[in-house]
């Protein structure tokens, strides 16, 4: 302990000796670089390498940062980490516990924390960098490339009573699939015309190669509009309305169930229902919908559950980031069994 003590005292001296003399030889030390974390705050969307969309919002909360992230599909997610490292970079972390190792009857024994990483960086009013994404095993790391633009803020909630409307456009004559086509051609197409219903019935058989089903949009694209709909979810079974191909309103069977931003008519993991009005499974059921300048009213038989509330960003499985583009419908036919019918747009003019 005496020799520790000793040598931190050495230490400290010199430090102290070299502070007071100055620079030597007349040089000029530099100051620190200085870092600002106000060009990273606010809201991205993303284009991930391969095609799909992501989001990222930045938050400096009372002096300490917070972020939440949407990465392709699934939800918005807080993240774990978030902190401006060298060079400016940002470093943006999410955190997952991985079950190693579980006993005979499937408990966890061992797990882990795996931490997947965005680093990244401003060039000009973009933002670049890369996510690494640890695989299970440990001994690699998937790697992704991505861009980002910064969104403008949400404009003020519009006055749907002041809102013209062009004539109706029906999406869907009850008979075929015209004015429809998948998003990926390569995927199979799981949506007929059963009774005058467009039905999707994405079926697995057992002991065969899974099949990869579809999702089906619109040849058309819109801006902004009211759309309206009936729909038939049986139990256990979800599908979603995509707007413009960026926001999705969610269709699931979640009767009874408590609110949450992933029932029927929320807008998925981003605005909750105020109040519950789905109809149980098997029920047809009515979708009233306006997307008007970034906002999001639903109506679900007939009680109004989203009022004119903002949507800050893309959900997950969004075909594009441009909040602003013209976009098509889509249905999503690779989650499970639903049917839709009576779709009707009719667009705001401005």
């Amino acid at each position: 302990m005496k020799t520790i003590s000793l040598l931190l005292s050495m230490v400290l001296g010199v430090l102290m000796s070299e502070s007071c003399s100055g620079p030597k030889n007349g040089s000029v030390v530099p100051e620190p670089a200085s870092t600002d974390i106000s060009e990273f705050l606010g809201q991205w969307t993303i284009d991930i390498e391969g095609g799909s969309v992501g989001w990222l919002e930045v938050r400096n909360e009372d002096g300490w940062l917070d972020a939440d992230v949407l990465w392709g599909g699934g939800s918005v997610l807080p993240v774990s980490n978030v902190f401006l490292a060298k060079d400016k970079m940002l470093m943006v972390q999410r955190s997952n516990n991985v079950v190693r190792k579980s006993d005979e009857n499937k408990n966890p024994v061992k797990t882990q924390v795996v931490t997947s990483w965005m680093e990244i960086t401003k060039n000009g009013d973009k933002i670049e960098g890369i996510l690494l994404s640890p695989r299970r095993n440990g001994l690699s790391v998937d790697t992704t490339l991505f861009t980002g633009t910064k969104l403008p803020a949400v404009p003020p909630v519009p006055d749907l009573s002041a809102v013209k409307y062009g004539e109706p456009v029906s999406l869907f004559n009850g008979k075929d699939l015209t004015g429809w086509k998948l998003i990926n051609e390569k995927q199979v197409n799981g949506f007929k015309v059963i009774d005058g219903a467009l039905v999707n019935d994405p079926v697995q058989k057992e002991g065969e190669a899974h099949v990869s089903y579809g999702n089906l949009r619109t040849e058309k694209e819109f801006e902004d509009f009211n759309l309206k709909l009936e729909v038939n979810v049986p139990a256990g079974n979800n599908s979603g309305v995509y707007l413009r191909g960026l926001y999705e309103i969610q269709v699931v069977d979640s009767y009874k169930k408590e609110l949450d931003p992933h029932n029927m008519g929320a807008v998925y993991s981003r605005i909750k229902p105020v109040t519950a009005a789905e109809k149980p499974a098997g029920e047809w059921q009515s979708l009233d919908i306006t997307l008007c300048k970034r906002h999001a009213t639903v109506i679900l038989n007939g009680v109004k559950i989203i009022d004119n509330q903002p949507i800050y960003g893309p959900t997950g499985g969004a075909i594009q980031s441009d909040v602003f583009a013209p976009g098509p419908i889509y249905l999503q036919g690779d989650h499970g069994k639903v049917s839709y019918r009576n779709i009707l747009l009719t667009p705001v003019v401005y």
